[in-house]
């Protein structure tokens, strides 16, 4: 059975982690198969947002730990850790260098390095009884997945310390009011509200949004004339783009803008 699932409605793609019985950990083939999956979505003109999510209670319980065990026993858990890590950074470059909105929906848990994709997305929804955990300490293990790159910037290298070395429990309540998702909403209520919202991404300027996203993480390391240059680059393709000339057509014309989409 497929370890990643998709669903198609309109311009938004879902994108469904289904392993539910393994809380959607990750293994070597579940990365493989997610890391093509969000690669050929990257390059489809007709899908303006994404949806990721988890079937069943849980958004992503991290890397299997039933299958680290097995390479434990057998020898080769360095080699392991070497091909899901490497799959997991591929993932997560699609995630943040794709050039459309991606939304992440989350039932549950999203721990490890499922906690590292939700963080990779461009929005995030929770239900209110999901949880975030670190996870890797409990492990021994090393963060992975941009996960100490996520933290300290989005929060600060105080708070990230904090979350990392207690392995916190994050309920939904708190990782809103730390920013870490956007969105709490009842569970019965979460994917009726995030193909709402990723709905109205796509309907958005989405040309638009793949700018702000490379922007956004370059700022994370550019010089302010760095970032300057990439604004002014991005402003000039907007210009050529339709959507910019939408907008203001629109905007003079006091009626809501109809964005064209990336493939025009």
């Amino acid at each position: 059975m497929d370890s990643v699932r998709t669903e198609r409605n309109g311009s938004v793609l879902a994108i469904i982690l289904d392993r539910p019985d393994r809380l959607n950990a990750l293994d070597v083939p579940s990365m493989k198969e997610l890391r093509r999956v969000l690669q050929e979505t990257s390059v489809d003109r007709t899908v303006r947002a994404v949806l990721l999510t988890g079937a069943g209670k849980a958004f992503c319980a991290g890397g299997d730990v039933a299958t680290m065990e097995e390479h434990l026993r057998s020898g080769d858990l360095p080699h392991l850790f070497h091909e899901l890590t490497g799959e997991q950074e591929t993932a997560v470059r699609e995630i943040l260098l794709m050039r459309k909105p991606v939304l992440a929906a989350l039932p549950g848990v999203a721990a490890g390095g499922g906690l590292s994709l939700a963080l990779a997305a461009d929005w995030r929804i929770a239900a209110d009884s999901a949880v975030l955990v670190p996870a890797f300490p409990s492990l021994g293990a090393v963060p992975d997945g941009g996960l100490t790159y996520f933290l300290p910037h989005y929060l600060g290298i105080g708070t990230a310390q904090e979350l990392l070395f207690t392995n916190a429990r994050i309920s939904a309540a708190r990782a809103q009011g730390l920013a870490l998702v956007h969105e709490v909403v009842p569970a019965d209520q979460l994917m009726d509200r995030a193909w709402t919202r990723a709905r109205e991404l796509a309907n958005g300027p989405t040309f638009a949004y793949g700018w702000m996203k490379r922007l956004m993480v370059s700022a994370f390391n550019a010089s302010l004339e760095t970032q300057l240059a990439l604004e002014r680059r991005g402003m000039v393709e907007a210009a050529e783009h339709a959507e910019l000339p939408e907008g203001i057509r629109a905007f003079r014309e006091k009626r809501p803008p109809q964005f064209p989409g990336p493939s025009a």
